[in-house]
């Protein structure tokens, strides 16, 4: 509907003069202004009802964003992390993600959809021609912004469009809280999760290869075997987290050689068990020169004396490596006499 199809008594009073204006050609400007076309008005413009429908669309759309953010906080705390779904075309999706994304898509997209129809439809859309002036602002230019400004904010209608305005609010207050919410996956506190492992008294070594107990006869002089604990398996659902924390380094040096006390009391005939993760940002050691009983993590280079505490003695590493006690058991298998006395691999927050 046109502003042709309107009885002339309905339209706006106020004619913006400059539309339809057009400059001549001369030997200084060599080029016609063609001017701007005439302003032809909106059915808001004109008709009330159009505008509240415009208004109510607008408020519609800001309302669905507040339903959209609390539907995505609802999705954060209720769908498990492991569930899954069939969804076509995308195929097996994790269910949190997909709400996620959907939410958070549907929240912000009717923001902007609201945002691009209240200009579109309720704002002001007439044709304005500037001329171009300094950067430095005249005191009559300031006054004209701040004119122009108040001008702007009464053709916005936002004070008089009371029900756009509180939903826009709305919307705009809820939507932060998504990225609040995701917080939470700054966590959860490690709690005690980080200071314990699944060695415990009575606890078998059983080599990484052969998947056997081991006794100290298969642990050779200058040898370097990998060992964990007894009962994890590979295809268990948490083999990764645990070995993360459980995975052990043995080595058989001389007794003589040993220059730790406390090495040597939790060592068995020279067989000695530490943690295989580095204390640096926990890669697995994995290099050891048995003449001089070093062990170098081939990550960032550092190094740690296997002989003397496993004290670091080259790199990044803060600390030198946990020691696991062993012992016998009575069937002449090696065992763990407790779990590590300290937390594996790099240093945290909390650390004790």
């Amino acid at each position: 509907m046109s502003s042709q199809d309107i009885p002339e008594e309905n339209l706006p009073v106020a004619q913006d003069t400059a539309h339809g204006a057009v400059g001549l050609a001369d030997e200084k400007h060599p080029f016609a202004d063609p001017g701007l076309p005439p302003h032809e008005h909106r059915i808001q413009d004109i008709d009330e009802r159009a505008a509240k429908r415009s208004e109510r669309t607008v408020a519609l759309l800001f309302t669905v964003s507040m339903l959209a953010t609390i539907a995505f906080i609802a999705s954060y705390v209720a769908i498990p992390v492991e569930r899954t779904a069939y969804i076509f075309p995308l195929g097996h999706v994790s269910v949190l993600n997909f709400a996620l994304g959907l939410t958070l898509g549907i929240a912000l997209f009717t923001i902007g959809a609201g945002a691009v129809h209240w200009a579109r439809t309720l704002m002001s859309d007439l044709e304005i021609a500037d001329e171009r002036h300094p950067i430095e602002a005249s005191p009559e230019v300031r006054e004209k912004v701040h004119a122009d400004f108040k001008v702007g904010a009464q053709e916005s209608q936002l004070g008089r469009r009371k029900l756009i305005r509180n939903t826009m609010l709305g919307a705009l207050t809820l939507v932060p809280l998504s990225g609040v919410v995701l917080l939470r996956d700054l966590g959860p506190l490690p709690e005690e999760k980080l200071r314990h492992t699944l060695w415990s008294k009575g606890k078998l070594l059983v080599n990484m290869n052969t998947n056997e107990p081991l006794r100290p006869s298969d642990v050779a002089v200058g040898s370097l075997t990998f060992a964990k604990p007894e009962g994890l398996e590979e295809h268990d659902h948490g083999f990764q987290n645990e070995i993360a924390k459980a995975a052990l380094m043995i080595v058989r040096i001389q007794p003589d050689d040993i220059k730790d006390k406390r090495e040597l009391e939790w060592s068995h005939e020279g067989i000695v068990a530490y943690s295989k993760i580095c204390t640096h940002v926990g890669c697995p050691i994995s290099l050891y020169e048995q003449q001089t009983h070093h062990v170098l993590c081939p990550c960032h280079q550092s190094t740690f004396d296997l002989a003397d505490g496993a004290r670091v003695i080259f790199g990044p590493a803060g600390h030198a490596l946990p020691q696991l006690r062993i012992g016998v058991n009575d069937e002449g298998y090696l065992e763990a006499l407790g779990d590590f006395e300290e937390p594996v691999g790099p240093a945290f927050w909390e650390r004790g």
